[in-house]
């Protein structure tokens, strides 16, 4: 699996731990979309939504309304961010979205649906924020083997609009960790990297703000080579780094996720 890279990392930790309520056991998760400024004032904004909006209705009546469908105007916001406020693109972009949302069964995910795959600790939504104030996806891989694709590429969508769900006010990105410790060549999977990339870089996009590749050992490094060059501008969000820089430089000796913390420590900190 994979993740970015933000040139924020070293802002000074909060001292104040920020804990997320435990969701409900069938919630279904709804992907915040922050009107942060833009290249257009409001005014000239609001027009361009409308005309999106419209476009999709005529051009793709057949489309789903309501949250994160064609009518959703905070999401055709920020595809028009994405998009630079080019309409056609906005358009185009936002219409295979929300198909792909209504094909993937996005809205069909749930706690209840995913708890099977979700044991498995492939891939969880830490409690605490980081000190960018960013939730935190976190995914093990050595944990990861090929051949449950449908099952990794759906609780890999589900991690993802839980982790948005909970962005703060005034937050549009998540930070991603990838924990490489264990990695073997029987975890290694391009199909599934490629994926994770993708669904990101066309239905997600600019919700990554960085990823950390945790520890990557020497076997990691032939497939990170043949990857590297398929995901593009994606490849300038990742970090290579130690749990020691997870530690220090992301979190706060209150807030930093159990298995990346010093074990002199542990038991000083409340667990997670």
């Amino acid at each position: 699996m994979a993740l970015k890279i933000n040139a924020n990392y070293l802002l000074t930790p909060s001292t104040v731990p920020l804990r997320f309520n435990k969701p409900t056991k069938f919630r279904h998760f709804c992907v915040k979309n922050c009107n942060s400024s833009g290249t257009f004032d409001a005014d000239n904004s609001r027009k361009l939504v409308l005309e999106v909006k419209e476009r999709l209705k005529t051009q793709h009546h057949k489309l789903p309304v309501g949250k994160n469908g064609r009518d959703d105007e905070s999401m055709i916001l920020w595809f028009l961010k994405d998009r630079k406020f080019v309409v056609d693109e906005a358009v185009e972009r936002l219409s295979k979205a929300i198909k792909w949302r209504q094909e993937f069964g996005v809205d069909n995910l749930s706690e209840d649906s995913m708890k099977r795959a979700a044991q498995t600790g492939k891939s969880s939504v830490h409690d605490f924020l980081d000190v960018n104030g960013r939730p935190v996806l976190i995914v093990q891989a050595s944990k990861h083997y090929p051949g449950m694709q449908d099952e990794d590429e759906k609780l890999c969508v589900f991690q993802i609009e839980k982790a948005l769900s909970k962005l703060p006010e005034g937050q549009e990105q998540i930070l991603g960790i990838i924990d490489l410790r264990g990695f073997g060549t029987a975890n290694a999977d391009m199909n599934f990297l490629t994926f994770l990339f993708d669904v990101f870089y066309y239905y997600y996009p600019k919700r990554l703000g960085q990823v950390l590749m945790v520890e990557a050992p020497f076997v990691f490094k032939p497939l990170w080579q043949l990857a590297k060059p398929l995901l593009k501008q994606h490849a300038s969000l990742v970090r290579f780094c130690s749990v020691e820089t997870v530690r220090e430089e992301y979190f706060t000796p209150e807030t930093v996720p159990a298995i990346f913390r010093d074990e002199k420590t542990t038991q000083n900190c409340p667990q997670t």
